[in-house]
Formats: C-alpha cells, sequence, structure tokens
C-alpha cells in the first residue's frame, strides 16, 4: 500500500462529533488530549448565520472532534464530555452562563445520535440510582444543522494562553488528566 492509500485509508476511517460543554476553550483543551482523538477544531454549531461577526443566533459553543472510532467511541466521548460538565444544568458551565454555553451533541451521523441518546440514557438511570434521585441529564443531541469554525483567536486558546485557565469551568487537574497520560506514554 502507498503512502497516499494509508493517508487516504486513515481519513476514511475517521469520523466527526461536535461536542458543545460550555466555554469552547477549555472543552478543546481537555478533548484534544483524548486517546484517539485526532484533531479539535473550536467552533459554534446550529446556529443560523455563517458569520462569527453576528449577534447571537441560537448557537451552542462545540468543538468539532475528529476521532478513530477503533479507539475512541462515541460512548466514550460522552463519558468524557460527562467528567468535564454538570450534566444537569441548563445553559451555564461554571461562570458561563447563556444558551450559547449549553451542554450538547451535534452530528449529521444518526448512528452518533442515537448512540449518544442510549449513553446518556444509561449513564441518567445509573447517576439516579447511586443517588437514590430522579434527576435529567440535560445534554441536547440534535442533528448538526450548521457549524462555523471560531475566529483564529479561540483556536487551541489555553494551549496557546495557558493563563486564561482562570475563566475556564474545568478544574486544571481535570483538564490537563489526559494531557499528562499522552505525554507521559
Amino acid at each position: 500500500m502507498t503512502k497516499k492509500e494509508q493517508i487516504t485509508q486513515q481519513i476514511a476511517s475517521t469520523e466527526t462529533i461536535h461536542i458543545a460543554g460550555g466555554c469552547l476553550w477549555g472543552v478543546q483543551e481537555f478533548l484534544k488530549y483524548l486517546p484517539g482523538v485526532l484533531n479539535t477544531e473550536a467552533g459554534r454549531a446550529n446556529g443560523l448565520t455563517k458569520s462569527t461577526k453576528t449577534a447571537y443566533d441560537g448557537f451552542a459553543e462545540c468543538v468539532k472532534t475528529v476521532f478513530d472510532p477503533k479507539v475512541i467511541s462515541v460512548e466514550d466521548l460522552i463519558y468524557h464530555l460527562i467528567e468535564i460538565i454538570n450534566p444537569y444544568s441548563i445553559n451555564q458551565q461554571g461562570n458561563d452562563i447563556g444558551e450559547k454555553y449549553r451542554t450538547g451533541i451535534y452530528s449529521d451521523n444518526q448512528s452518533h445520535l442515537l448512540k449518544a441518546k442510549n449513553c446518556i440514557q444509561k449513564i441518567e438511570k445509573i447517576l439516579n440510582h447511586q443517588n437514590k434521585s430522579t434527576k435529567k441529564i440535560v445534554i441536547e443531541v440534535l442533528p448538526l444543522t450548521n457549524f462555523i469554525s471560531s475566529d483564529e483567536e479561540h483556536q487551541h486558546r489555553l494551549t496557546l494562553h495557558p493563563n486564561d485557565h482562570s475563566y475556564c469551568h474545568i478544574p486544571l487537574e481535570v483538564l490537563h488528566k489526559y494531557k499528562k497520560i499522552a505525554t507521559n506514554s
């Protein structure tokens, strides 16, 4: 197999899902170190416009996540998302408040959406059993209707500007949990 064929085969075996978990700076920093995540891009999902220069149009801040399904599954990504969010919080993660900070899974792959819904229901059932509660997980799971990339200043923000972590809702020890694993292997 030629090098070009290998690269083509590798690209063909990747999948893409869009993950919203509050402010995208921390979500991107966390996701990019997960084993099996090949690329991340900060952006906006399911807004009405194709520009970052317009007023709020219904979008959710999200991270376009390209992954190798042989290494990490949609369900694994959901479990990792639960590590960095309050799954019961509507339109708020940490100090970030507003509809654009809602949590969600967006994909144009119906299989991803079904897996995400089933996984969230399973997690909800487990957590409610453990906590003897009946709380509802509020991660929305919807088809991707629109994605626009964030401006360059928001791409890999916490890698380029680590002091901006003070704005992030994810504790530093959780934010870089998988970075430590990736750099030690």
